[in-house]
């Protein structure tokens, strides 16, 4: 019974991500439009509870009431990444996928009617070789924290960190890449982490980069267009991510938030804008 739920998962996405395209067509950015995609938005909370297995619902939040619902609000007030002209399957896909089209505008107005062209052998190949590599990783991980027990407990911190980025770097690549084969232009996920220079590039140029589109879209740019503060902005967009990541720790473990996950990204804001001033007053 529960498998047979989490099958109609796809099933249900895919039509309320349809309704949604329907509603934002026949209304006009502003109120109305967020009304007439409440329906939707109501639902997306409740698919990742249908699925049987609680690290499927971890990933689901992250997916659909995470990127999902922030996707359906600035929808609603006529900012991408979605739009109504997309055609269906674009919309479908970017809409309910950690995926972002690289040009949404162009695509929604027909100027990308021909399909992308095909990746390169080299570049494919070191796709194919770096998930490869990373799958790898992931499963020396899982051996080695069967003793988490005796190791210390940064250690095991940090293992788990590498296991979340190499699970991310392998499945949203993938799903960018399904989308490539069915005809879009997808924008990369990550841009190598491991080579971030500062907090400011890590969080803000290479790491989950759609995340940080739709932050960037729907908190850091109000923020900042009303309080006239970049760091307002910066600082608003990391406390709702760590708001975001308490939700899906919530539905990855079924326990009450501790703060702890805000608390972390709200540091994190912070020392973003302290690298900012400082990055200011060294210049020549």
């Amino acid at each position: 019974m529960r498998h047979a739920a989490a099958a109609a998962v796809p099933l249900a996405t895919t039509v309320a991500m349809l309704y949604a395209r329907l509603a934002a067509s026949l209304t006009g950015p502003g109120p109305r439009r967020l009304a007439a995609l409440l329906p939707a938005m109501a639902l997306l909370p409740v698919l990742p509870l249908a699925l049987p297995y609680y690290s499927y619902r971890g990933f689901s939040a992250f997916v659909f009431v995470w990127l999902g619902e922030f996707k359906l609000l600035l929808l609603s007030f006529g900012h991408g990444p979605l739009h109504p002209a997309l055609r269906p399957l674009p919309f479908v896909f970017t809409a309910a996928l950690p995926v972002k089209l690289v040009d949404a505008a162009a695509a929604a107005a027909g100027a990308s009617a021909s399909r992308p062209p095909p990746a390169a052998p080299a570049a494919t190949f070191k796709f194919v070789v770096s998930s490869a590599i990373k799958v790898g990783a992931m499963a020396a991980i899982v051996r080695v924290l069967h003793a988490k027990e005796e190791m210390h407990r940064y250690a095991a911190f940090s293992l788990n960190a590498v296991f979340m980025y190499c699970f991310l770097d392998v499945v949203l690549p993938a799903l960018g890449a399904a989308g490539v084969a069915l005809g879009m232009e997808m924008e990369p996920q990550f841009d190598r982490p491991y080579l971030s220079a500062s907090l400011r590039d890590f969080w803000g140029r290479r790491w989950n980069l759609v995340a940080s589109a739709v932050l960037r879209a729907a908190v850091y740019d109000p923020v900042r267009a009303r309080s006239g503060d970049p760091e307002a902005g910066v600082l608003a967009a990391f406390l709702v991510s760590g708001l975001m990541h308490e939700v899906v720790i919530l539905y990855l473990t079924s326990r009450a938030p501790t703060g702890r996950v805000t608390a972390f990204f709200a540091l994190h804001g912070a020392c973003v804008c302290a690298e900012r001033l400082v990055a200011h007053r060294l210049q020549p």
